[in-house]
């Protein structure tokens, strides 16, 4: 009878128990008393996979592991087991953040702690498999071990934490990505999952909420920083008989991807933390605006929203709270000026993505006229820790005006890539050198690019920085939504302001002159630095000259008169690299010379004759016939006709052709 009744409480595509949260929390409240409260603990302990009767197979299947090949492994590893009859539980779990390690497959034996290895190719699989479950561990291809309670660990095998990926890593926002499976809401809750809502909504008033997360410090993770309790309040103190809470989860900027992996491994964080937001403000419905272009997040994040129906943390008259809530997906179309607020609003209501003037501010008069509060996922994600340990909790990591931690998406020239979760007041060489690993290929770091488009550039003189909100502002740069993008000795800093200017340039969505018409005539300036003398004609070279003394002002204009954040930072990339590498821009306006080699219209290809053995190769596959010369003779190129395509060099078998 008893066993009857706590498995009701456990099986969520059948008739969950709407009072299961409430007898984790209190003990059960249904008629079987104390042995019913023993199940239920043992039933946690095994969601927790503390005690398992079989071996478990954890596959990352987010989108970077599908990418790097987890499709294959997982299909490997299906065929192995029931090619040896073997029975164990295959579990696909999301990004554990070590996104250059996939696929990631993790294997827990019964009574044993968790075993983690990288890049296990489905060539790998068998091998691994048969190893371990004989009771060993290869010596290739181990990241750690996990650190479980009353589970016999590994000898020889180091843990997971102290890994150099996550030694300094301090996980909040995602504690469970990668670990468990993120279309159960069993294992959430299993975790304290949904703990800090029932306390919410049953303890607190929307009011000691919104005190609770202001005096716990924390700011938007979306870019401003704008203090979080802070903004709810305003929304609370708006009397409207209806008001709305968004999630923006669109995620435009480039190199950014922090918000698809929390929603692909750990939807239902997410969930909740919108759900403490809605009864914070007195909101009966939220939005989620998640890009089109993230499938999987979609489909997690609407399991997630059924689930929590069927156990009635969704809907009418939450846990006998009286507080109702309905969530609601809007795909959005990756237009990065949706990231504005109310071009989000605009969106949402079936308009163009177009910004809003302000006053009045969404918190006021937002979505449908309606106050309304926008938040981004990681902001949302922080919220139920917040609410289950307290303020105080949270305020005590970081720095004295920026707490917390803060997720970066960690990419481009740097040997381990993924996502980062660090807390506030760490220095950049720490997330590069030590967490990223360093530069790949014994290159030297130049740079790296934080805060997306609208964010800059922070050269190695500053790479002791703190990570602030107001240290990254005074260097030029700007916290923004995540994206940190690492560059080397290789990338031209012209060449980085130029690629950001055209991707504002397209993206503005034209409402306003300045950034219409600004960003467009910067482009054409940081254009003309990066072009060839032969492709001008005219009165070219001056208007050349003439554009470059115009282009800080002309940045400045816009930073000043454009209408919304897009337009008001989008000068940010030429700004800080400007201020950083300014003998880079004079080596492109003054000597027409590329310093990184990579302006392709600024570079010289010239033949070295004691090198070259007069294949003809270079001269047969010149697609301008600009390579002249006799059989077995030195061959020459002709300044003139080369179009700098690098074909010579691909094909040179000798490095004759040198480039400069």
């Amino acid at each position: 009878m008893n066993k009857k009744c706590c498995d009701k409480c456990w099986h969520s595509d059948e008739r969950p128990c709407p009072n299961l949260i409430q007898c984790i929390q209190n003990g059960p409240i249904c008629h079987e008393g104390a042995p019913c409260k023993a199940l239920i603990q043992d039933r946690l302990t095994c969601l927790r996979r503390e005690k398992m009767d079989k071996p478990v197979i954890f596959i990352g299947t987010g989108t970077c592991g599908l990418a790097a090949g987890a499709d294959k492994t997982l299909a490997t590893i299906q065929k192995y087991l029931e090619a040896h009859a073997i029975e164990a539980e295959i579990i696909e779990v999301g990004c554990i953040g070590l996104c250059a390690a996939e696929p990631v497959m993790d294997i827990q034996l019964p009574g044993k702690t968790r075993l983690s290895f990288e890049n296990v190719t489905w060539e790998k699989a068998d091998a691994l498999l048969e190893t371990i479950l004989a009771n060993k561990v290869p010596a290739d291809g181990i990241l750690g071990q996990h650190q479980d309670k009353g589970l016999e660990a590994w000898d020889n095998v180091p843990a997971l934490n102290e890994h150099s990926f996550f030694a300094l890593q301090k996980r909040l926002v995602l504690a469970n990505c990668g670990i468990v499976d993120p279309t159960k809401i069993s294992e959430y809750i299993a975790r304290g999952g949904y703990t800090a809502f029932s306390k919410a909504i049953s303890q607190q008033t929307s009011s000691d909420v919104c005190n609770t997360v202001e005096d716990s410090g924390l700011r938007g993770r979306g870019g401003g920083g704008f203090l979080t309790g802070k903004k709810w309040k305003f929304a609370l103190g708006t009397h409207s008989d209806q008001k709305y809470l968004i999630c923006n989860a669109d995620e435009g900027d480039p190199g950014a991807f922090m918000d698809r992996a929390v929603i692909e491994g750990d939807p239902h964080r997410l969930l909740e933390g919108m759900a403490i937001a809605a009864y914070a403000i007195g909101a009966s419905k939220a939005y989620v605006y998640l890009r089109a272009e993230y499938p999987l997040a979609i489909k997690r994040f609407k399991e997630a929203i059924v689930q929590a129906k069927a156990y009635g943390l969704l809907g009418y008259n939450i846990l006998d709270s009286g507080f109702n809530l309905e969530i609601i997906i809007k795909k959005g179309a990756g237009a990065f000026v949706c990231g504005e607020e109310t071009a989000l609003i605009n969106s949402i209501e079936g308009k163009r993505g177009m910004p809003r003037p302000r006053p009045p501010f969404p918190a006021v008069s937002g979505l449908f006229g309606h106050p309304t509060i926008i938040n981004n996922v990681e902001t949302l994600a922080n919220v139920p820790g917040i609410i289950d340990h307290g303020a105080e909790w949270f305020s005590a990591i970081g720095t004295d005006n920026s707490k917390g931690t803060k997720v970066f998406a960690l990419s481009g020239k740097v040997t381990r890539t993924g996502l980062v979760e660090v807390a506030m007041g760490t220095t950049l060489r720490q997330i590069v050198m030590s967490i990223g690993g360093g530069i790949p290929d014994g290159r030297k770091y130049k740079a790296v690019q934080i805060g997306g488009p609208s964010g800059g550039c922070i050269p190695e003189e500053h790479l002791d920085i703190e990570i602030d909100y107001e240290s990254l502002k005074e260097v030029g740069a700007m916290m923004g939504s995540g994206g940190l993008v690492v560059m080397d000795d290789k990338t031209c800093m012209v060449d980085v302001a130029k690629f950001f200017m055209d991707f504002i340039q397209r993206e503005s969505c034209g409402k306003c002159i300045p950034c219409r018409e600004g960003t467009r005539r910067m482009l054409e300036i940081l254009e003309r630095i990066t072009q060839s003398r032969k492709k001008e004609t005219h009165n070219d070279a001056l208007e050349r000259f003439k554009g470059i003394m115009y282009l800080n002002r002309l940045a400045e204009v816009i930073k000043d008169t454009s209408l919304c954040g897009l337009g008001q930072t989008a000068p940010n990339p030429v700004l800080s690299t400007l201020r950083w590498f300014r003998d880079e821009y004079e080596a492109h306006i003054y000597e027409r010379r590329c310093p990184a080699g990579a302006c392709k219209d600024l570079l010289n290809y010239t033949i070295d004759a004691d090198k070259c053995k007069g294949c003809t190769l270079c001269g047969r596959k010149c697609p301008t016939d600009a390579i002249m010369g006799n059989p077995k003779a030195p061959h020459y190129i002709i300044p003139d006709k080369c179009i700098g395509c690098g074909t010579c060099v691909e094909v040179c078998k000798f490095d004759a052709v040198q480039v400069s």
